[in-house]
């Protein structure tokens, strides 16, 4: 199975298009086509729907995928290694995580490891956890930054506590108070963040047997914490998300205390790219220091 024919094929498959496929492999829309059609061929059955739009992967396609991913994977750190050998560190880190990670903390180790390795090429993706979780089970992402839930299938190194915050509108009558009891989420208007399933703020109520008063959800904590201000209802979020965000709210403790587990996951620290294993060090390194 020819290397480019797979690269034709996973291009096509993230961008939607051909031509876009093109551009990111830097070929022409008719070699793209070309190379994705001689795999079909290969294969024996079709691996995209076609249309004026763009084209989208078949079941067949679907099925693939993964596999088409990993062995690209393979191709790639069998070059990186062969290149750490000669004494000269290149390569790849796809990094996923939490928007609040990807703001506060990551910016300075990517800078500090670009200084170092300036060879290696970084990607972030930021998203809530199903997107992150989702990111490292097809492998699209090397490492994950975000929490720790019970039952995750990877390798986890924890790195700081970050604990979570009740946030209120400046006049709500608790605003005043040395800490919010978590029960009032029954009764106050409660504003859901990550597409109204945050996977921290839901293992927090179910520890507590509580069922919050949802009213609004939004994709985004920043845009919860907008609506909070405006007085359309309370939110609970870990303090991280809050840091360095201009916003008038109030930020209480919540009674009882809850915090969550910032750290870093991935399915492997024996089977990644000597980079991947490089970013991690450094990233260990520096974040576990900054929070202690």
């Amino acid at each position: 199975m020819e290397t480019a024919r797979c690269r034709a094929v996973l291009a096509a498959a993230e961008t939607g298009s051909f031509s876009r496929a093109a551009e990111v492999l830097r070929y022409t829309p008719s070699g793209v086509n070309q190379l994705v059609t001689a795999l079909e061929s290969e294969l024996g059955f079709a691996l995209f729907r076609r249309n004026t739009k763009g084209v989208a992967l078949t079941e067949n396609g679907e099925l693939l995928l993964p596999t088409i991913r990993e062995f690209l994977r393979q191709e790639d750190r069998i070059f990186e290694l062969s290149t750490e050998i000669n004494g000269l560190l290149v390569g790849s880190v796809t990094i996923a995580a939490y928007s609040s990670i990807a703001t506060h903390w990551l910016p300075e180790v990517i800078r500090v490891f670009q200084q170092d390795f300036p060879h290696v090429n970084i990607r972030l993706m930021e998203g809530i956890w199903q997107e992150v979780s989702g990111w490292l089970d097809e492998r699209t992402a090397d490492i994950g930054f975000f929490s720790y839930q019970e039952g995750m299938p990877y390798e986890w190194i924890p790195l700081a506590e970050d604990p979570m915050l009740a946030l209120l509108p400046p006049d709500h009558p608790l605003a005043g108070e040395a800490a919010y009891p978590l029960i009032n989420c029954q009764e106050d208007p409660f504003i859901m963040p990550a597409l109204g399933c945050d996977d921290d703020v839901e293992a927090l109520f179910r520890r507590n047997g509580i069922k919050p008063r949802i009213h609004f959800t939004t994709l985004e904590s920043f845009s919860a914490m907008s609506m909070v201000e405006q007085g359309l209802g309370i939110c609970v979020m870990n303090r991280l998300i809050t840091e360095k965000y201009i916003c008038n709210v109030v930020k209480l403790p919540l009674d009882p205390p809850a915090q969550i587990t910032m750290g870093v996951a991935l399915h492997s620290k024996v089977d990644v790219s000597p980079a991947v294993k490089m970013f991690l060090k450094y990233a260990v390194r520096m974040l576990t220091k900054k929070e202690k």
